[in-house]
């Protein structure tokens, strides 16, 4: 759905092309990475009943692409990885390394980053892209926007992914100096895109990374 806001008077530098390029790209990309994942689909959906009791998937309302006029709001989903209602106590709170709240499975595919694959259904209705920075949840956005300068400008115009630089380079934010530390890798992705050439070798060289944690299981 779309909401209208109040943003700052900005314009894409993301060359036409590049765009048209990236979306299809992300289709086609898509519908590879699901032919080969849901296979495992039923596997990761029974260890996580079996582990602990909940539903199988996680939805969350995140904010994604930005225009000057228009802020655009999905509803993000993964597997689960924490216990239900994690955040009944203790209201919207990033996860910690040794956060108690994740299962023994949520561990497992928050490393191996299995826990984003249901993902490839927001690529594909265009709520986000496969590679893009990190989608926030609405009740962190305005306290980063008000302490990070230039937060908000990480996803003018630019889609949010499931990987993507930041991501590749830090892992999951367990606190806002993860995100500050985070935005700089946002913006460079977001130059990357104002040539059809730069952005080509960037996302190669990103889903490459990715491929690379979840087999050596390195994530966070």
């Amino acid at each position: 759905m779309n909401i209208q806001i109040l943003q700052p008077n900005t314009h894409s530098n993301i060359n036409p092309t590049t765009a048209k390029a990236k979306r299809t790209f992300d289709i086609i990309l898509t519908l590879i990475g699901l032919g080969l994942t849901l296979p495992i689909f039923p596997l990761v959906a029974i260890v996580i009943k079996l582990d602990s009791p909940g539903s199988i998937f996680f939805y969350q309302i995140r904010i994604g692409r930005l225009t000057p006029k228009i802020s655009t709001i999905f509803r993000i989903i993964k597997f689960r990885t924490m216990c239900t209602n994690a955040e009944s106590k203790t209201g919207a709170t990033w996860a910690t390394d040794r956060d108690s709240r994740i299962t023994r499975v949520g561990h497992f595919l928050r490393k191996t980053r299995l826990d984003e694959l249901p993902q490839f259904f927001n690529v594909l209705r265009g709520d986000m892209s496969l590679i893009g920075p990190r989608p926030e949840r609405p009740g962190f956005y305005q306290k980063l926007e008000n302490e990070i300068p230039y937060f908000a400008d990480r996803t003018y115009f630019v889609t949010p992914g499931i990987t993507g630089l930041a991501q590749i380079n830090q892992g999951y934010d367990t606190c806002i100096e993860d995100v500050r530390s985070k935005v700089s890798y946002d913006h460079s992705y977001a130059l990357s895109l104002s040539s059809t050439k730069a952005w080509l070798q960037m996302d190669c060289y990103i889903i490459f990374k990715t491929m690379l944690v979840m087999l050596t299981g390195s994530g966070q």
